[in-house]
């Protein structure tokens, strides 16, 4: 993913920080997604949430499903809040999605949504496998750890 630094036009719209928690994130890939004017200008102000939303390939197109982008008050035709968005992926991306969610327990689950360096929306998702509570122990074990050390080496600087 770039960098805010590389890119000025690159921004953040809604990220899904929950995702790396819940599932074990095997690849992650970008495509684009299909909206309507409105919804741009919703997102140019940064009113959007991907959290509780997921990816589905559905009679051979992949769908965004659940997202939610604020109705933009100056619209003159306004859009639906949560309905469902199509997304922009070669065939052959779609073919290996659509085999790689029919395995046991895999999901696509969206990562990130943004603006990239040409100021197009785009959504990162990944092909992920949800985790059990062990699974979710052993992070914040994880992540803790790694604070603490962080934190001892500022100590002894």
């Amino acid at each position: 993913m770039a960098k805010k630094d590389d890119n000025p036009n690159y921004k953040v719209i809604a990220e899904n920080r929950r995702a790396r928690y819940d599932y074990a994130i095997e690849e992650d890939l970008e495509c684009g997604i299909i909206l309507t004017g409105s919804e741009v200008k919703s997102l140019r102000t940064g009113q959007s949430n991907v959290a509780e939303s997921y990816a589905e390939v559905k009679e051979g197109e992949l769908w965004l499903v659940n997202s939610y982008i604020a109705p933009y008050e100056q619209a003159m035709f306004g859009h639906e809040e949560r309905r469902r968005r199509k997304l922009l992926v070669s065939k052959r991306e779609l073919a290996r999605l659509w085999n790689e969610t029919q395995r046991k327990g895999m999901t696509l689950v969206p990562l990130v949504m943004y603006f990239n360096h040409r100021g197009i929306v785009k959504l990162k998702i990944g092909i992920a496998k949800g985790k059990k509570n062990v699974d979710k122990r052993e992070t914040q074990a994880k992540r803790d750890w790694n604070r603490q050390k962080q934190r001892l080496l500022k100590e002894h600087s």
